[in-house]
């Protein structure tokens, strides 16, 4: 793989419990565009990939936790790899926002392949979102 291979967006559809709290979140804490919404669902474009939030009444997001490197990552989870430096303005941001982390921004595999900086939070119905950051984006899929 490299860095500037492109590839096809994806899709992912995700349930939230408050319309509003998410439209503050992705849209104001996160920062990411805004696309086409309706009363109970807006599109997000999260780095080129099309996210949904979809209006559940009563959604409450994490379903277990998996231990890993010796922390409990929340399951299931997603978000996006992204270069080092917008990786530490995503974490100032999130934390300048008040919003608590599941798993503190730490670097994992240091100066071994596939080193990463990796952090986790949930979003206000409680789905949790994990973000990347790779020393070498080719290290990916690194075994």
């Amino acid at each position: 793989m490299t860095g500037t291979a492109v590839r096809p967006p994806f899709h992912l559809a995700i349930p939230v419990d408050d319309i509003d709290a998410a439209r503050r979140f992705y849209g104001e804490v996160l920062g990411f565009p805004r696309g086409r919404s309706a009363e109970a669902w807006t599109d997000w474009d999260v780095h080129g990939h099309q996210v949904v939030t979809h209006l559940v009444p009563g959604h409450r997001g994490v379903a277990g936790r998996n231990p890993v490197d010796g922390h409990e990552v929340p399951v299931p989870h997603f978000g996006v790899v992204l270069p080092v430096p917008e990786f530490t303005a995503l974490a100032e941001r999130v934390r300048a926002a008040g919003v608590e982390f599941v798993i503190e921004p730490y670097v994992r595999f240091a100066g071994e392949p596939g080193e990463q900086h990796t952090m986790f939070f949930l979003d206000p119905a409680g789905n949790a979102l994990e973000f990347k950051a790779f020393a070498d984006l080719d290290q990916l899929f690194a075994v």
